[in-house]
């Protein structure tokens, strides 16, 4: 069960039913707007504060509290592995936000591109462009990674071979090293990665 953090009164307190109403009528309203109309009505923070305020759900303080973490990883959870509990939670945040409602998609047709078929490479065309043409800036960020490197994000999704093992040998070889540091020469080194 997921339970609302307790946390200390604020400045934004006195404004949470007004806030609450106004989210309802329009859950994309940018927080900039909001700081307007509620200094209007007397407040005094700043808005780093009530911006904090509301990404930590204080606004919908009867809800339980999901941190970006967690959203994260209700994305990226196959479907099936989600209790009932979890199941309808991303249904929900979907229909809250259209932006969040882009990004699930992108992630689903994403996570279907990683099982290797002949056919993705169509697919990952497709979800480039879909990226692109979103209102996600770090989603169309991350396209310019495999718009540099396009034959080797295809050959990712369209052949079963990869190099997970040998980045695995590199990353605990780089640990042994770092482990070692000023402390022995390379025989000792060499010694530590042949057992390991």
């Amino acid at each position: 069960m997921i339970r609302a953090p307790r946390y200390r009164a604020t400045l934004a307190d006195p404004y949470r039913d007004y806030l609450r109403a106004r989210r309802a009528g329009d859950p994309a309203v940018p927080v900039r707007r909001l700081l307007s109309e509620i200094r209007e009505r007397g407040y005094t923070g700043s808005m780093n504060l009530l911006y904090r305020y509301i990404t930590q759900g204080r606004v919908e303080a009867g809800r339980p509290h999901l941190s970006p973490k967690s959203v994260t990883r209700l994305l990226l959870t196959r479907p099936a592995q989600l209790s009932d509990d979890q199941a309808s939670l991303p249904g929900k945040l979907t229909t809250a936000c259209p932006q969040m409602t882009d990004l699930a998609e992108l992630v689903r047709c994403f996570a279907a591109l990683l099982s290797p078929d002949a056919a993705n490479q169509a697919k990952l065309s497709e979800w480039m462009q879909a990226a692109k043409a979103c209102d996600l800036p770090d989603v169309r960020s991350f396209t310019r990674g495999p718009g540099i490197g396009i034959d080797a994000a295809i050959a990712a999704v369209t052949l079963p071979f990869h190099n997970g093992r040998t980045e695995g040998v590199n990353t605990k070889t780089k640990m042994i090293k770092r482990q070692m540091y000023g402390r022995a020469g390379f025989a000792l080194l060499r010694h530590r990665i042949l057992l390991s």
